[in-house]
């Protein structure tokens, strides 16, 4: 083998190397990214894993919380049932009882019941300050 045979290929061996050795830095660097991608991610993954359980609890809990409503509506209604049931049993057992029940409220009694629809607290305010003021409890009543 000649001299110039041997440089030649000593040169391309060492352009080969170069190449490979080129190829292995960008092959380095994009095992890098992927890994710090690879990372993101996982912890992206983590933080939504950690949500959606949070997410699941809260969810479970609103659940229990609504059951416990809905229990208590159910005895309130239960309850005022029976009260109503009871208050029937004594106005049919009581004729004085009956009347009085049926009689109507005096005018001053049916004018407190009297409110607005408020949208606010400033319609409350304005509604207080310009209600009717009530009579003096030491004066006999108008009717």
């Amino acid at each position: 083998m000649s001299k110039r045979t041997a440089l030649l290929s000593a040169l391309t061996l060492l352009a080969i190397i170069g190449w490979l050795k080129w190829q292995a830095v960008s092959l380095g660097k994009s095992l890098a990214d992927a890994q710090q991608q690879n990372s993101t991610l996982t912890a992206a993954v983590n933080s939504r894993d950690t949500v959606i359980t949070a997410l699941q609890r809260e969810a479970g809990q609103q659940t229990e919380a609504e059951q416990q409503l809905r229990d208590t509506l159910a005895g309130a209604q239960r309850l005022a049932l029976r009260r109503e049931q009871q208050l029937q049993k004594v106005l049919n057992e009581n004729q004085a009882l009956r009347e009085w029940f049926s009689r109507a409220l005096p005018a001053d009694v049916i004018r407190l019941h009297q409110r607005p629809a408020f949208t606010g607290t400033g319609d409350y305010l304005r509604w207080l300050s310009d209600g009717q003021l009530l009579p003096d409890p030491g004066q006999p009543a108008d009717h």
